[in-house]
């Protein structure tokens, strides 16, 4: 049994990525695949929707004859990273209460 993954944490996650480093496409999806099961089609809408909310801006590089769509954090983005991760780390704390004494 798995935890169902809703967009919120995929949209952490993103941020996440791209708070490290600007990114193309498949690159995210591989680096995102590594923490979530979560398929390519479900990355893309996320993309947009993070690009569309302001947090995310894009452009192109050229790359073997062909452009690739680099993603990367706007300011508001890294701003909302930034409150996501301080969320993230009180969650840890309190789950790391409740859960304390069992195995």
């Amino acid at each position: 049994m798995g935890f169902q993954i809703g967009g919120a944490i995929l949209d952490f996650v993103v941020l996440s990525i791209l708070g490290r480093q600007d990114s193309y496409g498949y690159e995210i999806t591989q680096q995102v695949r590594r923490i979530l099961d979560v398929s390519e089609t479900a990355l893309y809408p996320a993309l947009r929707r993070l690009q569309k909310a302001g947090l995310l801006t894009t452009y192109d590089q050229p790359w073997q004859g062909r452009n690739r769509r680099y993603y990367r954090l706007t300011d508001e983005g890294r701003t909302q990273l930034t409150g996501q991760v301080a969320q993230w780390r009180q969650f840890e704390q309190d789950m790391e209460q409740l859960l304390e004494g069992y195995q």
